[in-house]
């Protein structure tokens, strides 16, 4: 299947880079442009657009904010965003994850790591910058700023192990191998967590797991 891609970004020259790193890609495609955050939460319907690679500053409406409106609007439940910037800072990937972003790289990032994180995201998992996931960990998320409703007390013994595990960075054949279970019950077990907790993605489910205190930062 052929990812259809929604770039955003005010700079044009950033976005025609972009467009032509993607395009060289055989399995994706570029279906629009947006020099604003408002015109990016328009496109990505209009579009039809299966993932949306979002700067954060930019005019009229930033990054953050057309990610929150995307999320929020079950027409475009299917649409994943990737947030990419220069602004690496604590404030913004936590703001972007809340807002609903399934993923969140700096500008710096390699051509084929950029690809192979549009394909991650694309596919319905979560993909955060090493760095600043755990400067995220360490400072925003120390102390939860709300209750979380539908947190982990919803869950059963075992969801609340997977989602430990998965706030901790482990993907399915790591949760697996870690509870002596097949792949497959591994998966299984993410998408109810998540199905029960509402969240999009396991990036959401990173924010649940900490701000709900099930996992607390530094811990192993």
């Amino acid at each position: 299947m052929t990812i259809r891609v929604l770039l955003a970004d005010d700079q044009t020259l950033v976005r025609e880079a972009f467009a032509m790193l993607v395009e060289s890609a055989p399995d994706m495609e570029v279906v629009g442009q947006a020099a604003t955050g408002r015109q990016a939460a328009e496109l990505a319907g209009t579009e039809r657009a299966d993932l949306v690679v979002m700067d954060i500053r930019m005019p009229d409406l930033d990054g953050i904010e057309a990610t929150r409106l995307i999320a929020a609007d079950e027409d475009l439940a299917g649409v994943r965003v990737l947030v990419l910037t220069t602004f690496d800072t604590d404030e913004n990937i936590v703001d972007a994850l809340r807002a609903g972003a399934s993923g969140f790289l700096v500008k710096d990032t390699r051509p084929a790591e950029l690809l192979d994180a549009i394909r991650t995201v694309a596919a319905g998992d979560a993909l955060l910058s090493p760095g600043p996931t755990a400067r995220l960990i360490e400072r925003f998320l120390r102390t939860p700023s709300a209750p979380v409703a539908g947190g982990p007390e919803c869950l059963s013994d075992r969801e609340r192990e997977v989602l430990a595990l998965v706030a901790r960075g482990l993907n399915n054949t790591e949760i697996a191998e870690s509870l002596g279970l097949s792949p497959l019950t591994a998966k299984t077990h993410v998408s109810r967590t998540m199905g029960k907790l509402g969240v999009r993605d396991r990036a959401q489910l990173v924010i649940v797991a900490y701000e709900s205190g099930l996992v607390a930062p530094g811990s192993g």
